[in-house]
């Protein structure tokens, strides 16, 4: 009766672990995107989170281990955004659909959307095991563009003649082109629409049957 008289509602070991992880994932994010990845550590982690300075040492055993946590985790969210944007599209609309998704996932950009993109860029330091984890996820990015192109010769909706490795791989340099100055340096609303819709400009030229060649 006093547990339903309080609302306690006593959790599973495994719902425990997962929201100490959540917390851990939150403070770690707050902690990144106000101080970098660099200067945080594992015990601020903890502390920020409300827990003991080596709880987070000891559910992901580095920071490594951590980032590679937050990294896969917020992938997995975009994932499923981007999943939602382009169902039902096919072709270049599919190619478009995914970079307004992108745009959004800036604009909407949460400090989740930050720290995802500065330890994006912090892969290419040291870090063999964030290194493979940005490297996964990039080859996704690239293969899904590759497949929507794909589905689209098969369709007739995408020019025949398109090398289709060469534009997957554009597509993604740009993205991260837009990234990187969204990231570094404060960019109006405007100017992230208008670089996206650049890129959809670039993509149009490359993939669009009606568009001159």
């Amino acid at each position: 009766m006093a547990q339903a008289a309080t609302g306690t509602i006593s959790l599973t070991q495994e719902e425990r672990s997962a929201l100490s992880d959540a917390r851990m994932a939150d403070a770690a994010v707050a902690l990144i995107c106000e101080r970098g990845a660099a200067a945080t550590t594992l015990k601020d982690v903890g502390l920020e989170a409300g827990y003991s300075r080596g709880l987070a040492g000891y559910r992901f055993g580095s920071k490594s281990g951590l980032w590679s946590f937050l990294v896969k985790d917020i992938g997995e969210e975009w994932l499923a955004e981007l999943q939602r944007a382009v169902a039902s599209t096919s072709g270049i609309d599919t190619v478009h659909a995914a970079v307004d998704a992108h745009c959004r996932f800036l604009l909407e950009s949460s400090d989740r959307t930050r720290a995802f993109y500065i330890l994006w860029f912090d892969s290419v330091g040291p870090d063999a095991t964030l290194q493979q984890v940005i490297a996964n996820i990039h080859e996704r990015r690239r293969t899904d563009v590759e497949a929507w192109i794909h589905a689209g010769l098969q369709t007739g909706s995408i020019r025949p003649d398109v090398d289709v490795q060469a534009v997957a791989e554009q597509f993604c340099v740009a993205i991260i082109g837009i990234v990187y100055q969204w990231l570094v340096t404060p960019l109006a609303r405007a100017r992230v629409e208008e670089l996206h819709v650049g890129l959809k400009q670039q993509m149009s030229l490359a993939l669009d049957p009606s568009f001159p060649s």
